[in-house]
């Protein structure tokens, strides 16, 4: 009733026939759901490809990086990477290396969000917030698999979640959806100890799917000093690598 749609035609849509459906149908409908900007989007992402045609279905996630991306993470001074939306992160600058230490070594190559979450047992250390942070790493795949269901690696990497990670398992049956914009994280760092970090993702025009996140610390805090310590550290290291290069 609220919606102003017949009890069959809802009955219909909740069965997945979204054939027809307008625009101003859904908008209807998420108004009487009172669902929010993210389960909103989720709900067009659905209609969209119940009734794409398979010519405009984007089937696989963003894998390459225009030089010209990297050379502007490079000149942000805050620790910044680049990933696709299914969490695979593509690119860092220093600072974004050093702060993400751990998925940046692990083995799997390009490192993934997700994957370090759910599966290394150092992200339930790393994330002061683990739960929080996992519920909103599979409400975002989640996000992802409507806008673009037809992505293999993302449906490969939710199948291996699935089977090795009952965590995983468990959020994924919530079918719980976030836009992941921007926040703030509580991160105990292997190096400098405890962050609590802001965070803004900047959605890249020219390349669909990829999103620059940016990490900062209030001015002033115990964390901005903490990055000061770990962005000289980062500088320490590369010295050093550079240094055993030139004795090879």
């Amino acid at each position: 009733m609220l919606a102003g749609m017949s009890v069959d035609y809802y009955v219909r849509l909740e069965r997945g026939n979204l054939s027809g459906a307008s625009d101003g149908v859904i908008e209807a409908l998420a108004r009487a759901l009172k669902l929010d900007d993210a389960e909103t989007a989720h709900l067009f992402d659905l209609t969209l490809a119940a009734t794409a045609s398979p010519r405009v279905r984007r089937k696989r996630s963003p894998r390459a990086l225009r030089p010209s991306v990297q050379r502007v993470i490079d000149a942000i001074t805050a620790a910044a990477w680049v990933r696709n939306d299914r969490g695979d992160v593509l690119a860092a600058n220093e600072l974004g290396r050093a702060l993400y230490l751990d998925l940046m070594a692990e083995r799997t190559i390009p490192p993934n969000t997700a994957r370090f979450t759910f599966l290394n047992p150092k992200a339930q250390e790393f994330f002061a917030d683990w739960e929080r942070s996992a519920d909103d790493i599979v409400a975002v795949l989640r996000s992802t698999a409507g806008e673009n269901p037809y992505d293999k690696d993302l449906t490969d990497l939710v199948g291996e979640l699935s089977t090795r990670s009952e965590e995983f398992r468990i959020r994924w049956a919530r079918h719980d959806v976030k836009l992941h914009r921007n926040g703030r994280k509580r991160l105990n760092h292997p190096i400098v100890g405890d962050l609590e970090l802001g965070f803004e993702a900047l959605e890249l025009p020219g390349d669909q799917g990829l999103r620059i996140n940016v990490y900062m610390a209030d001015p002033g805090t115990p964390s901005e000093d903490a990055l000061k310590v770990l962005a000289s550290w980062a500088a320490t290291q590369r010295e050093i690598t550079a240094t055993l290069k030139e004795k090879q």
